[in-house]
């Protein structure tokens, strides 16, 4: 009868489900050495959780606290707020100048299209003053 006890309350231990007291309860029972042979394949384990309950760490920790320099990081910081700066300087520059230089592009291709259709106006009118000499000449 005791044994079945056992069986249900390691079935329950194995699904987490056991109380303080019941897992108090098989603890005991593995360690009592009077352990049924259906179940002695459970007793290294909890000899092992018994034999673990009495380690203690004896060792000392060495606490040394780390220093961090934070000069060279304040460094580091200025070093790389200069190196954006500068070269953020030049890049806004080169694109402005670029912005620039396509503006400019744009307005004198608009022009030289309106001087092409002026010429065009001034090639039809030197067509009009050869015919108005050719009359001239005939009368």
């Amino acid at each position: 009868m005791a044994s079945d006890k056992i069986k249900i309350l390691l079935d329950k231990y194995f699904e987490a489900e056991t109380t303080s007291a019941e897992e108090k309860e098989l603890r005991t029972y593995f360690n009592s050495g009077d352990v049924s042979q259906e179940l002695e394949q459970f007793t290294p384990l909890f000899q092992y959780l018994n034999e673990a309950k009495k380690e203690q760490f004896t060792g000392t920790v060495p606490l040394k606290p780390r220093r961090f320099n934070y000069r060279w990081l304040s460094v580091a910081a200025v070093a790389v707020l200069a190196f954006g700066i500068y070269f953020g300087k030049n890049y806004q520059e080169q694109r402005e100048a670029e912005f620039a230089y396509n503006e400019t592009k744009r307005a004198l291709e608009l022009l030289a299209q309106n001087l092409d259709r002026g010429n065009q106006k001034v090639a039809y009118l030197h067509e009009f003053e050869k015919t108005k000499q050719k009359i001239y000449k005939h009368n």
